[in-house]
């Protein structure tokens, strides 16, 4: 699939530290697409990583989709529908989960400033964050593919750290 096949309006999904943002960023360079990190949205800036109340989130988010030109990078199902909606097209990012361990800890000890941090925040390691993405995020990863696979949209699944590196290479992406 090429990367003009996903629109205008491209949601990249996948577990915590899979590269979404990294990816998003990527491509709205590109294309020249509005880049939207939602746990940017999702969290208070200057905090570390507390959420905001959902009403606000929620809205946040339905603005941000509004837009005619985005990617946007984050799962959050409380309000998938309404992007899958809007969206023109869909990344899933499928990597393992002891993959996704690793950068997380790559990020939180190496990485000072990364895309889709939070503004004033400052990763750390967290053991909660740890419980997320070894617990949680793979009981969630049969919903997330299940709504991957029923949208009627353009959609690419990239099952490994490997064939994301070829998706960068096919698409002349620079990180």
């Amino acid at each position: 699939m090429q990367l003009e096949d996903l629109g205008q309006r491209i949601c990249i999904l996948g577990p915590s530290n899979s590269g979404k943002s990294t990816l998003a960023s990527a491509i709205g360079r590109k294309c020249g697409l509005t880049v939207i990190h939602l746990d940017q949205l999702y969290h208070r800036p200057g905090t570390d990583w507390e959420p905001r109340p959902r009403e606000e989130f929620v809205r946040l988010h339905d603005d941000a989709i509004g837009g005619d030109r985005w990617v946007m990078d984050g799962n959050y199902s409380v309000c998938m529908q309404q992007r899958f909606a809007r969206a023109t097209g869909l990344i899933m990012l499928d990597i393992a989960m002891p993959a996704s361990l690793l950068r997380y800890f790559r990020r939180t000890w190496f990485e000072r400033e990364r895309l889709g941090a939070l503004n004033g925040g400052r990763d750390s390691v967290k053991w909660a964050m740890i419980h997320h993405i070894a617990v949680v995020t793979p009981r969630n990863r049969s919903r997330n593919a299940a709504r991957f696979n029923q949208a009627d949209l353009p959609k690419i699944r990239l099952p490994s750290i490997r064939a994301v590196k070829d998706c960068y290479q096919l698409w002349g992406l620079e990180r």
